[in-house]
Protein backbone atom coordinates (compact mmCIF):
# COMPACT_ATOMS: atom_id res chain seq x y z
CA UNK A 1 0.00 0.00 0.00
CA UNK A 2 1.10 3.46 -0.69
CA UNK A 3 1.57 6.27 0.85
CA UNK A 4 -1.67 7.77 -1.06
CA UNK A 5 -3.42 5.02 -0.28
CA UNK A 6 -2.89 5.22 3.64
CA UNK A 7 -3.39 8.68 3.99
CA UNK A 8 -6.81 8.69 1.74
CA UNK A 9 -7.56 5.36 4.61
CA UNK A 10 -6.31 7.53 7.77
CA UNK A 11 -9.01 10.44 6.50
CA UNK A 12 -11.46 7.23 6.12
CA UNK A 13 -10.92 6.41 9.69
CA UNK A 14 -11.49 9.79 11.01
CA UNK A 15 -14.63 10.27 8.95
CA UNK A 16 -16.61 6.69 9.84
CA UNK A 17 -15.58 7.39 13.59
CA UNK A 18 -16.55 10.61 13.89
CA UNK A 19 -19.93 9.94 12.36
CA UNK A 20 -20.77 7.21 15.01
CA UNK A 21 -19.64 9.20 17.53
CA UNK A 22 -21.71 12.50 16.79
CA UNK A 23 -24.05 10.10 15.97
CA UNK A 24 -23.94 8.84 19.67
CA UNK A 25 -23.01 11.45 21.54
CA UNK A 26 -23.65 15.02 19.42
CA UNK A 27 -21.62 16.94 16.85
CA UNK A 28 -21.46 20.36 19.64
CA UNK A 29 -19.75 17.66 22.66
CA UNK A 30 -17.91 15.35 20.50
CA UNK A 31 -13.90 17.14 20.73
CA UNK A 32 -11.45 16.19 18.13
CA UNK A 33 -9.38 14.57 21.40
CA UNK A 34 -12.25 12.29 21.56
CA UNK A 35 -12.02 11.40 18.31
CA UNK A 36 -8.40 10.89 18.10
CA UNK A 37 -8.68 8.93 21.12
CA UNK A 38 -11.45 6.44 19.39
CA UNK A 39 -8.90 5.97 16.33
CA UNK A 40 -6.20 5.84 17.86
CA UNK A 41 -4.24 8.47 15.41
CA UNK A 42 -2.68 11.75 16.42
CA UNK A 43 -3.87 15.03 16.27
CA UNK A 44 -1.08 15.88 13.64
CA UNK A 45 -2.94 12.61 11.97
CA UNK A 46 -6.32 15.18 12.18
CA UNK A 47 -4.93 18.43 10.72
CA UNK A 48 -3.10 16.86 8.14
CA UNK A 49 -6.60 15.86 6.31
CA UNK A 50 -8.52 18.71 8.12
CA UNK A 51 -8.07 22.23 9.28
CA UNK A 52 -10.52 22.22 12.16
CA UNK A 53 -13.57 20.99 13.06
CA UNK A 54 -16.06 22.52 11.40
CA UNK A 55 -14.19 20.97 7.93
CA UNK A 56 -14.70 17.63 9.52
CA UNK A 57 -18.30 17.93 10.43
CA UNK A 58 -18.93 18.96 6.92
CA UNK A 59 -16.67 16.34 5.45
CA UNK A 60 -19.07 13.87 7.52
CA UNK A 61 -22.65 15.75 6.21
CA UNK A 62 -21.34 15.51 2.81
CA UNK A 63 -19.65 11.82 2.57
CA UNK A 64 -21.83 10.00 5.33
CA UNK A 65 -25.15 11.53 5.49
CA UNK A 66 -25.73 12.75 2.16
CA UNK A 67 -24.81 9.41 0.78
CA UNK A 68 -27.03 7.36 3.65
CA UNK A 69 -30.11 9.60 2.64
CA UNK A 70 -29.47 9.31 -1.10
CA UNK A 71 -28.98 5.88 -1.02
CA UNK A 72 -31.91 4.91 1.21
CA UNK A 73 -34.83 7.19 0.51
CA UNK A 74 -33.69 9.68 -2.92
CA UNK A 75 -32.25 6.92 -5.87
CA UNK A 76 -35.59 4.41 -5.17
CA UNK A 77 -37.83 7.34 -5.97
CA UNK A 78 -35.93 7.55 -9.46
CA UNK A 79 -36.91 3.46 -10.10
CA UNK A 80 -39.30 2.40 -12.85
CA UNK A 81 -41.84 1.12 -10.56
CA UNK A 82 -45.48 2.74 -10.72
CA UNK A 83 -44.90 6.07 -8.67
CA UNK A 84 -47.40 4.55 -5.81
CA UNK A 85 -45.94 1.87 -5.37
CA UNK A 86 -42.65 3.52 -4.35
CA UNK A 87 -44.21 6.26 -2.47
CA UNK A 88 -46.03 2.93 -0.43
CA UNK A 89 -43.21 1.09 -0.26
CA UNK A 90 -40.37 3.71 0.55
CA UNK A 91 -41.01 4.95 3.79
CA UNK A 92 -42.31 1.59 5.05
CA UNK A 93 -39.36 -0.44 3.95
CA UNK A 94 -36.86 2.00 5.43
CA UNK A 95 -38.53 1.93 8.53
CA UNK A 96 -38.11 -1.65 8.99
CA UNK A 97 -34.69 -1.70 7.74
CA UNK A 98 -33.85 -0.03 10.85
CA UNK A 99 -32.04 -1.79 13.81
CA UNK A 100 -32.46 -1.43 17.19
CA UNK A 101 -29.46 0.81 17.56
CA UNK A 102 -30.81 3.23 14.62
CA UNK A 103 -34.32 3.30 16.08
CA UNK A 104 -32.35 4.17 19.47
CA UNK A 105 -30.47 7.08 18.49
CA UNK A 106 -32.69 8.89 15.93
CA UNK A 107 -32.26 9.52 11.91
CA UNK A 108 -28.66 11.06 11.99
CA UNK A 109 -29.39 14.06 9.47
CA UNK A 110 -32.12 15.07 11.70
CA UNK A 111 -29.82 14.73 14.59
CA UNK A 112 -27.02 17.18 12.72
CA UNK A 113 -29.94 19.62 12.19
CA UNK A 114 -31.46 19.74 15.26
CA UNK A 115 -28.07 20.57 16.60
CA UNK A 116 -26.62 22.48 14.01
CA UNK A 117 -28.60 23.71 11.68
CA UNK A 118 -29.01 27.17 13.08
CA UNK A 119 -25.69 27.05 14.26
CA UNK A 120 -23.93 28.67 11.67
CA UNK A 121 -25.24 29.39 7.38
CA UNK A 122 -22.07 26.29 6.36
CA UNK A 123 -23.74 23.94 8.17
CA UNK A 124 -27.27 24.98 7.33
CA UNK A 125 -26.04 24.61 3.40
CA UNK A 126 -24.38 21.83 3.31
CA UNK A 127 -27.83 20.12 5.37
CA UNK A 128 -30.80 21.74 3.59
CA UNK A 129 -28.76 20.19 0.52
CA UNK A 130 -29.51 16.77 1.66
CA UNK A 131 -33.23 18.28 1.74
CA UNK A 132 -33.06 19.51 -1.30
CA UNK A 133 -32.03 16.81 -3.24
CA UNK A 134 -34.79 14.38 -1.00
CA UNK A 135 -37.92 16.58 -1.98
CA UNK A 136 -36.64 16.80 -5.43
CA UNK A 137 -36.79 13.13 -5.66
CA UNK A 138 -40.06 12.98 -4.34
CA UNK A 139 -41.59 15.69 -6.34
CA UNK A 140 -40.38 13.87 -9.62
CA UNK A 141 -41.90 10.79 -8.90
CA UNK A 142 -45.05 12.85 -7.45
CA UNK A 143 -45.25 14.45 -10.93
CA UNK A 144 -44.92 11.08 -12.76
CA UNK A 145 -47.53 9.71 -10.42
CA UNK A 146 -49.60 12.88 -11.89
CA UNK A 147 -48.66 12.38 -15.63
CA UNK A 148 -49.42 8.67 -15.65
CA UNK A 149 -53.07 8.95 -13.53
CA UNK A 150 -52.23 7.33 -10.58
CA UNK A 151 -51.79 10.27 -8.22
CA UNK A 152 -54.60 12.96 -7.89
CA UNK A 153 -53.83 16.44 -10.09
CA UNK A 154 -54.73 18.77 -7.60
CA UNK A 155 -52.32 17.85 -5.26
CA UNK A 156 -49.08 20.43 -5.11
CA UNK A 157 -46.18 17.82 -5.34
CA UNK A 158 -43.85 20.35 -3.26
CA UNK A 159 -45.90 20.43 -0.34
CA UNK A 160 -46.82 16.76 -0.28
CA UNK A 161 -42.87 16.31 -0.35
CA UNK A 162 -42.22 18.62 2.61
CA UNK A 163 -45.22 16.60 4.73
CA UNK A 164 -43.51 12.97 3.94
CA UNK A 165 -39.84 14.52 4.52
CA UNK A 166 -41.26 15.88 7.71
CA UNK A 167 -43.50 12.95 8.86
CA UNK A 168 -41.22 10.55 8.21
CA UNK A 169 -38.23 12.34 10.33
CA UNK A 170 -40.57 13.34 12.97
CA UNK A 171 -41.41 10.06 14.12
CA UNK A 172 -37.85 8.93 13.22
CA UNK A 173 -37.24 11.72 16.19
CA UNK A 174 -40.15 10.24 18.43
CA UNK A 175 -38.92 6.80 18.32
CA UNK A 176 -36.03 8.08 20.58
CA UNK A 177 -38.36 8.14 23.42
CA UNK A 178 -40.26 4.52 23.34
CA UNK A 179 -38.88 1.08 24.14
CA UNK A 180 -40.91 -0.56 21.32
CA UNK A 181 -42.12 0.06 17.64
CA UNK A 182 -45.70 0.82 18.32
CA UNK A 183 -45.43 4.50 17.12
CA UNK A 184 -43.48 3.51 14.16
CA UNK A 185 -46.66 0.96 13.24
CA UNK A 186 -49.59 3.67 14.07
CA UNK A 187 -47.23 5.94 11.20
CA UNK A 188 -47.25 3.41 9.34
CA UNK A 189 -51.10 3.35 8.87
CA UNK A 190 -51.43 6.69 8.96
CA UNK A 191 -48.90 7.08 6.00
CA UNK A 192 -51.22 4.51 4.09
CA UNK A 193 -54.15 6.45 4.26
CA UNK A 194 -52.29 9.48 3.00
CA UNK A 195 -50.99 7.46 0.22
CA UNK A 196 -54.81 6.45 -1.15
CA UNK A 197 -55.80 10.08 -0.20
CA UNK A 198 -53.19 10.87 -2.77
CA UNK A 199 -54.73 7.98 -5.50
CA UNK A 200 -56.19 9.13 -8.29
Amino acid sequence: MDQRQKSELTKQSIINESFKLFYENGFKTTSVDTIMKATNLTKGAFYHHFKNKKELGLAVIGLKLQKRVYESMVAPLYGPEPPIEILSSIFYKRLKAFNLYEKQHGCPANNFINEIGDYETVYQTALKRIVEEWKSALVYVLDRGKTEGQIKQGICSKSVAVYLISAFEGVRGLRKLYDNDLILDEYISGLSLYIEYLKA
